[in-house]
């Protein structure tokens, strides 16, 4: 698929007609059907339904036609972002975060980030911590923020806390009336495990926590997502273990308890992680400023 067949299916969509369409792209009308039906056939679905009373889009079409317009729209913001770096306006910073630290001290500081120097353009990148890796090295973000200790020459890291763990079920739950689980307790139920992939990621993490304590769940669902292994929660498939700032935002379907402590810390830690040897006096601002924002002070 190319832009042109974007293009040319956006222009149809919104003339209703192929001739119309083919007028105001300046092309002749059997080189537009023919690029509608490649269109077609790479998708696999009709977008288009031809009948006496004219042109009508399909449900397909419908949707390729709002999702496309939403493509546009974000490509039209990288081609102006990449002219501003390129006339050396801006410089860009991007970080890349897991999911699970937006309800801890993250959007406080990429609020802080934003506003630190008009001269720098910030961007985000919700990624695990395995691909942060392979990002800072290829230069697509200078900073990410994640949860797996890993080992790579090329890389820098500094855990900036060690979060707490906690369990979540549905308030239905025979356990849900509990103040605190034990490990045991824990363990005993059917589990939802979170990220399916890639590997190695915070799943493992917590399945390595449950082995140290001597125990093994059953992890009936495995999801790629934080919010979806919740849903499957609330649904009553199993119980799933977050970190504790995750509470904050958690739907009210949903109990959260805090487990035991025993032999083994159920924790989690925040990791930061950039490349060596990078020398940027905005990177250094952004691990100072994370730094802070992690002991728990109120402004960066």
């Amino acid at each position: 698929m190319e832009l042109r067949h974007l293009r040319y299916f956006q222009a149809l969509a919104r003339e209703g007609s192929f001739t119309r369409a083919a007028a105001a792209l300046h092309i002749a009308q059997p080189p537009l059907s023919r690029q509608i039906r490649q269109l077609e056939e790479e998708l696999g679905v009709c977008l288009v339904e031809r009948g006496a009373r004219g042109l009508k889009l399909t449900e397909a079409g419908r949707f390729f036609y709002e999702q496309s317009m939403q493509l546009n729209a974000r490509l039209e913001e990288i081609v102006v972002g990449t002219r501003r770096l390129g006339a050396h306006a801006v410089r860009w910073f991007g970080i890349g975060f897991v999911p699970s630290t937006l309800s801890g001290f993250v959007p406080e500081l990429i609020r802080h980030l934003r506003q630190a120097d008009a001269r720098v353009d910030v961007g985000l990148s919700e990624m695990t911590t395995l691909p942060q890796i392979e990002a800072l090295k290829s230069g697509r973000i200078d900073l990410g923020i994640g949860r797996i200790p890993f080992d790579d020459p090329a890389i820098e890291r500094r855990v900036l806390m060690d979060e707490p763990l906690v369990a979540v079920l549905p308030p239905a739950h025979p356990l849900a009336a509990r103040k605190r689980l034990t490990v045991a307790e824990l363990a005993a139920q059917p589990f939802v495990l979170y990220p399916a992939r890639p590997r190695p990621n915070y799943g493992d993490h917590v399945m390595g926590l449950f082995r140290a304590a001597g125990r093994q769940p059953v992890v009936v669902q495995e999801a790629n997502e934080l919010q979806t292994a919740l849903g499957l929660v609330s649904a009553g498939l199993g119980v799933t273990v977050v970190p504790a700032s995750v509470q904050r935002s958690l739907r009210a379907d949903l109990r959260s308890l805090p487990i035991a402590a025993g032999t083994v810390a159920f924790t989690s830690p925040v990791i930061l992680s950039w490349r060596r040897g990078d020398a940027s006096p905005f990177l250094a601002q952004a691990i100072a400023a994370a730094e802070r924002l992690a002991r728990g002070g109120m402004t960066p």
